[in-house]
């Protein structure tokens, strides 16, 4: 089944709707430079409230080294998820020295871009429209891709059961297409995982 990731989470009312639709991961942006950044100790707040059920994810952006691997290491997050420049030197590194999963973002641009994600040493890879643009990318250049990969940028509500039914990704990350002026809505969230999940039961 599709998984879920909840991306860009704020704050502990979210935290209520993240128990209640239990998404498979729930991400929280650790790089500065960016809208929905949380400092480390208000992450900390956050997921002491969440079902344990839920991953969580650190989205980093070009952090230095030191401070991935200090934040995974105490505990803050179950994951780190890199957005930057960050290279397979960089990754294997952090995998080797904190034993957690690592995520590594591309910009899906062309066959090339798709080429560095397939030889990537993360876990998993990310294949997005760009860092945080909330806008789709040309699926079809993604349909033959040969492993497995989480699908982000422009998914809402609206177009999840087809990004399901297409492309079958591993997960499903979604961050502006669930919110409603800035802030984490609810009954989007509640949409978006009930498109994804009954299309999953359709198949």
């Amino acid at each position: 089944m599709t998984k879920i990731k909840f991306c860009g989470i704020r704050s502990a009312e979210t935290a209520v709707y993240l128990n209640e639709i239990l998404p498979d991961f729930a991400g929280f942006i650790l790089a500065p430079q960016f809208r929905r950044f949380v400092p480390q100790n208000e992450v900390k707040k956050i997921t002491a409230l969440l079902d344990r059920r839920i991953m969580t994810v650190g989205v980093f952006v070009d952090n230095p080294y030191d401070e991935v691997e200090r934040i995974l290491k105490d505990g803050t997050v179950g994951i780190a998820q890199l957005h930057g420049s960050e290279d397979g030197d960089f990754i294997r590194r952090l995998k080797e020295s904190t034993g957690k999963p690592v995520i590594k973002a591309f910009k899906v641009t062309s066959e090339s871009d798709l080429e560095r994600a397939y030889s990537s040493p993360a876990d998993l890879v990310l294949l997005d429209s760009g860092t945080g643009t909330g806008k789709t990318f040309e699926w079809e250049i993604i349909k033959s891709f040969g492993r497995k990969y989480i699908l982000a940028g422009g998914l809402c509500p609206e177009n999840a059961a087809d990004a399901v039914m297409r492309l079958h990704p591993y997960c499903l990350d979604v961050s502006s297409g669930i919110e409603t002026d800035g802030v984490k809505d609810g009954e989007k969230m509640r949409k978006f995982a009930l498109a994804a999940r009954e299309t999953e039961k359709e198949r």
